[in-house]
């Protein structure tokens, strides 16, 4: 009995029993793991960093899952279908640069500090002021992008199932509730390395069958090389004063805003991503965490790009909605599966979109409930108590981070490109981070003070940009451009505004920064180290400089 689903976006899912049961079995297996997970929390150490424990493979395979969630697949689709191959700045200059850095220069720092989550590496360094708002900001960004994951699988549920949207969300949210609360950080480690292999499982196949139906790479070159040509390049019509590429800007800024700020702002001051680095067994194991997860992130354009490519091809003006079709950019994936895939296959998809929704939202709620009970509850509301007391806490605080995102998914579901939309919350929030954060790293000198206010003002600069854009859409030459500009403007704030306070203010004294500043006491780079991490092949500046290397390689073809 095949059983057709549904849904308002005019995607039909035409699933089969075979394909329900596949998707039966997964979420078995992964609520299953949460129970297995839960033997290990005795504390709350165990609860929010696994109690520091895990092997460098298993934190860099569950690193990139963690970000292989909705902005990954539907978003990345959703921007391959938009603005072509284009997206590939996202992954090769806009992140796998930034991971290499976080890997050689910022995890000796974090981990050799023993700090507990990223703001409080902040309150090491700079004081309780800029740490509290800094731990508010994450805690607000993080059920904001928990909102679109979400709202991503909800419409994969919606589609497969003919379930209305709230429902959808419900549903999903509580499966992740269900395991995160469980086996807290443990148990999405251990789903998000399962849920790797499963969305390469459901993606590989979706992009084979999907390139075979267009003729392969020529027919798609053939179908853009009247349409588009410049969407199977990444570089042309970037000139300064000559912008004709499909983001809407030049050379100079994608470096700038999406290469340097916006990329290294995410991957290096993120802690839903960097929380896996923090729960390695020892240094070396930290270190190589984000580089282990390079090599991964460089090829998985291939099948979240390419398949957003076909969907532009094979469908033109459906996705922009110019035909009143009801779709979006952020339906091409759906789409697709609905399109190509038979039963079996589609069941395996389907598992894989799933899987990759369940990884992003995991991320943030598990890295929510550690910055929420740590840095506010624990630092603010009732410190001193005993342990037992943080990891009810940390129980409770999921349920709430889950609710709150089931109110943040309808605002992601207003969103046409859920990728821009996360863009433009990292220029609001992690681009002033990461000013702040490399100036007090290279500059003993900035102080408290500057710290704090060049933070806020961070913060406030790209929001005032957003709404301008909002008001006048002429400004920038698209959405994502504006997030670009609006990232280095935070930026440029940021060191502007610190520039002016610093000299004005009264920095810490110098032994209070031994291992939090450049240059200011050492960092023992073997701590817990074993002798197998001295192989030359786990070296960490030779996995760095391999993943450089491979990211101007993949770049030649699409020139």
């Amino acid at each position: 009995m095949r059983v057709l689903a549904e849904s308002t976006s005019g995607i039909h899912l035409d699933l089969g029993w075979v394909d329900y049961l596949m998707v039966v079995v997964y979420f078995a297996v992964v609520i299953g793991i949460g129970f297995v997970a839960r033997r290990q929390v005795r504390t709350s150490m165990d609860f929010f960093l696994s109690g520091r424990r895990m092997p460098a493979w298993i934190t860099g395979l569950a690193f990139v899952a963690a970000n292989l969630g909705a902005t990954e697949i539907i978003g990345m689709a959703a921007n391959g279908a938009q603005i072509g191959m284009s997206t590939l700045h996202y992954y090769l200059i806009g992140a796998v640069p930034a991971m290499v850095f976080l890997g050689l220069v910022m995890m000796p720092f974090y981990y050799g500090s023993k700090v507990r989550s990223v703001p409080e590496f902040m309150l090491r360094r700079f004081g309780k002021a800029p740490h509290a708002v800094n731990s508010i900001a994450f805690a607000v960004s993080n059920v904001l992008i928990a909102g679109i994951n979400l709202y991503a699988m909800a419409i994969v549920i919606e589609a497969m199932l003919g379930w209305s949207l709230w429902v959808a969300i419900l549903v999903s949210a509580g499966f992740v509730l269900v395991y995160i609360t469980l086996g807290g950080l443990s148990s999405a480690i251990y789903n998000e390395v399962l849920q790797f292999f499963v969305i390469l499982a459901g993606l590989i196949p979706l992009t084979i069958v999907g390139l075979h139906r267009v003729g392969g790479w020529g027919g798609l070159q053939d179908s853009f090389a009247k349409t588009d040509p410049l969407h199977l390049s990444a570089w042309k019509g970037t000139g300064i004063g000559d912008v004709t590429n499909p983001i809407g800007t030049n050379w100079l800024t994608i470096v700038l805003g999406l290469g340097f700020v916006l990329s290294f702002g995410y991957w290096t001051t993120n802690f839903t991503e960097v929380q896996r680095a923090f729960s390695a067994k020892n240094m070396s194991a930290a270190r190589r965490t984000p580089l282990i997860a390079a090599f991964p992130k460089l090829f998985i354009p291939f099948i979240v790009v390419i398949p957003g490519l076909i969907a532009a091809a094979v469908l033109g003006n459906q996705l922009s909605g110019a035909d009143n079709s009801g779709l979006t950019y952020n339906d091409a994936i759906p789409k697709l599966m609905q399109m190509y895939l038979p039963t079996g296959v589609l069941g395996v998809a389907v598992t894989g979109l799933l899987a990759s929704f369940m990884a992003g939202m995991a991320a943030n709620v598990s890295s929510f409930n550690t910055v929420f009970t740590y840095d506010i509850w624990q630092r603010y509301i009732k410190p001193k108590m005993p342990d037992l007391h943080y990891l009810k806490v940390g129980r409770w605080v999921t349920v709430v981070g889950v609710l709150v995102g089931i109110g943040t998914a309808f605002i992601a579901s207003r969103a046409t490109n859920i990728m821009t939309y996360m863009q433009t919350l990292f220029s609001f929030f992690n681009a002033p981070l990461f000013g702040v954060f490399i100036i007090g790293l290279l500059w003993k000198r900035m102080t408290t003070q500057a710290a704090l206010w060049s933070y806020i003002a961070g913060i406030v600069a790209p929001t005032i940009v957003w709404i301008a854009y909002l008001n006048d859409d002429s400004l920038f030459g698209s959405a994502t451009a504006e997030t670009m500009y609006g990232a280095i403007i935070s930026f440029v704030t940021v060191l502007v505004v610190a520039a002016i306070i610093t000299p004005l203010t009264r920095p810490k004294d110098v032994s209070e920064l031994k291992g939090l500043v450049y240059g200011v006491g050492s960092i023992d780079m073997r701590a817990g180290a074993v002798a197998s991490d001295t192989a030359w092949y786990r070296s960490p500046a030779l996995l760095g400089t391999v993943a450089l290397v491979l990211c101007v390689v993949l770049y030649l073809p699409f020139l």
